[in-house]
Parts: structure tokens; C-alpha cells; sequence
């Protein structure tokens, strides 16, 4: 058997103890950690930088746009408000108060013997309507000519509108004698408050008829 003599034993020991120092080796891992961290802050800044051009290019095109924008909000705006107009015009168009029906209605009660001589009416707030009417009646019975024209307007108002009320704010006699027919009848002086509601009181739906039995 050949004995072989390794001379170089002592270097190759020492050779090997320096890749195994465990100084070079972290070392070699704090380089290696190093490049990564540097790879992947350089990836996200090139990120960031991308990020921010296309932050340029819509920030360039909203500059561009934002006049044309803002113009068509005004000019919504501006619609809106003429939408809204209009609606309260059609509204108050639709629900408004016609005084001719009401007035009609006030001149077929009205009798030969009965007089207006004032006659106030305001719209509300709440669409209803308050009326004042102040006149004189004559007859034999004055105060019962003018309690006929009470109940006559309650009745003829009540064919048309809702909630209505007719009552004597004032009914006094008068010294006053008046000629009617040729006649001389005392008179009475009347202040009438008439309130009720613009809304056209419902009809009643007949009741359907039955067929006769066979």
C-alpha cells in the first residue's frame, strides 16, 4: 500500500477555517439583505414616479375639462331652479281659488228682500278660503230674511266645496223702515263669516244597482 504525504495540510486548514469565519459570513448576508432592501426601494420609487406621471396626465386633462364642468353644474343649477319655478307655478295654477263659481253661487241666494253692501274674502295660507259679507234684509221679519239667506248660501257652498261653515258674526234690527213691494217693512243689518275649503267636496258613489230576481 502507497503512503501519500499531504504538505499543504496546514494551508488547506487554514484556507478552509477563513470561508467558515462567521464574520465574513454576515458579511455576506448584510450585503445580500442590502441589495434586496436597494432592489425593492428602487422598484417602488420607480412606482412612485409612474404613479405620479399619470397623476400629471389626468391633473393635465382635469384642467382641461374642469371649465366645461363647472359651466354644465351652473347651468344645472340654473335648470333646477327653473324646474322648481315651474312647478310652483303649475302648482298654484292647478289649486288656485276661482272667485266667478263662488260669486254665482252667492247671487242665485241673494233674494229681492236681502241687500249686499260689502262683501271681503282672503285666500289662506292653508288654501282655505274666509269671506265677510255685510248687507241689510227687509221684510217682516228681517232677522228671519236674512237667517233664510244664511242657510241657502250654507246650503248652496256645501254642493261644491268641503268643511264649510256660514254663521252671523252680527245681526242687528234697524230703526230703518224700507219699502219693498209697496209695502213698509222693518230692517236688519247682518255681518256673515263664511269659511271652507278650496278642495271640490267628493261625490258620492251610487250604489250599484241589483238585478232583479228571476
Amino acid at each position: 500500500m502507497a503512503l501519500q504525504l499531504n504538505l499543504l495540510h496546514e494551508q488547506i486548514l487554514e484556507q478552509r477555517q477563513r470561508q467558515r469565519d462567521p464574520l465574513k459570513i454576515g458579511t455576506m448576508v448584510v450585503v445580500a439583505i442590502g441589495a434586496l432592501l436597494f432592489l425593492y426601494y428602487g422598484w417602488n420609487a420607480y412606482r412612485t414616479l409612474a404613479i405620479k406621471a399619470q397623476l400629471s396626465v389626468v391633473e393635465r386633462d382635469w384642467a382641461k375639462v374642469e371649465p366645461k364642468v363647472t359651466a354644465a353644474e351652473k347651468r344645472s343649477d340654473e335648470l333646477n331652479g327653473i324646474i322648481k319655478t315651474t312647478g310652483v307655478l303649475d302648482d298654484y295654477i292647478e289649486h288656485r281659488f276661482y272667485w266667478a263659481p263662488f260669486l254665482e253661487k252667492l247671487a242665485r241666494c241673494v233674494a229681492p228682500n236681502t241687500q249686499l253692501t260689502s262683501l271681503e274674502g282672503t285666500v289662506l295660507e292653508d288654501k282655505s278660503i274666509s269671506i265677510t259679507i255685510e248687507g241689510v234684509a227687509a221684510a217682516r221679519e228681517p232677522r228671519s230674511a236674512a237667517e233664510d239667506l244664511r242657510q241657502m248660501l250654507s246650503e248652496q257652498l256645501g254642493q261644491a266645496y268641503a268643511d264649510v261653515k256660514v254663521e252671523f258674526k252680527a245681526l242687528d234690527d234697524l230703526d230703518t223702515i224700507a219699502s219693498v213691494g209697496g209695502s213698509s217693512t222693518a230692517m236688519a243689518h247682518y255681518i256673515l263669516a263664511v269659511t271652507f275649503q278650496t278642495t271640490a267636496k267628493a261625490k258620492p258613489t251610487p250604489a250599484p244597482s241589483r238585478a232583479p230576481k228571476r
